[in-house]
């Protein structure tokens, strides 16, 4: 339940952050000017495709929250035998990283209209997250030779659960920056175009918020960062 807490109160906060710089205040009636033609926007100027990505990224961290919170129950059981955590996880945190910041490179050139950092940077975090799969898929493979099997123990079964999970979103979300990165190649660079690197970046540093939080889950830091949190709240 703790768990569950924390990271809603951490969602709440992130999502108040991003509402607020989306002119959900503004007064579109007292503005002067002729309108901008955004057929795909809503009353607040808000692109629909985006409230919907910030939408489908709200249900997928309440899942990952879930996880977290049955990997805490189940910690105290008898049979948890923590799996220890493979050191190929540090250079992959950092690849994740790097591919996020790459994607919002792409954003702000994109803006600026500067077309060759915009494939440059795409190229960039298509590349390291491919990477960060292979970073993880080699980590599978390392605990599976030390034994740690996923029908062997709980913690072990969790590991791949989790890891595997996030690995599934991050193929999803290869497919859609495939798609963009093939319009950018090809001379795009409408409005549409545009948004679809934003979404793209959106996604992948949601992804990147997520693998930070699986990380100190898998590391063992979790009950500490709890006992942090709720200091301030109580």
């Amino acid at each position: 339940m703790s768990v569950i807490l924390v990271f809603l109160l951490v969602v709440l906060g992130v999502a108040g952050w991003w509402l607020s710089h989306q002119r959900l205040m503004s007064k579109p009636w007292l503005e002067q000017g002729v309108p901008a033609a955004f057929p795909d926007t809503d009353v607040t100027g808000m692109p629909t495709a985006k409230i919907a990505l910030g939408i489908f990224l709200a249900v997928v961290g309440a899942l990952f929250a879930l996880f977290a919170s049955a990997y805490f129950m189940r910690m105290d059981y008898a049979d948890w035998q923590a799996t220890p955590l493979p050191s190929i996880l540090w250079l992959n945190t950092a690849i994740l990283a790097m591919a996020s910041v790459a994607l919002q490179i792409a954003v702000i050139a994109s803006r600026k209209g500067h077309g060759d950092t915009v494939r440059l940077a795409l190229v960039t975090a298509g590349l390291t997250t491919i990477a960060f799969l292979a970073g993880q898929w080699t980590a599978w493979r390392d605990l599976t030779a030390d034994g740690y099997l996923l029908d062997g123990n709980p913690a072990s079964s969790f590991f791949y659960l989790i890891t595997g999970m996030h690995g599934l979103h991050i193929v999803g979300g290869i497919v859609g920056l495939a798609r963009v990165s093939a319009r950018i190649m090809r001379g795009s660079d409408d409005e549409n175009t545009r948004l679809g690197i934003e979404l793209c970046a959106m996604y992948w540093h949601f992804l990147l918020l997520v693998w930070l939080g699986v990380f100190v889950l898998l590391a063992g830091w979790a009950n500490d960062f709890i006992a942090v949190c709720l200091q301030f709240l109580i």
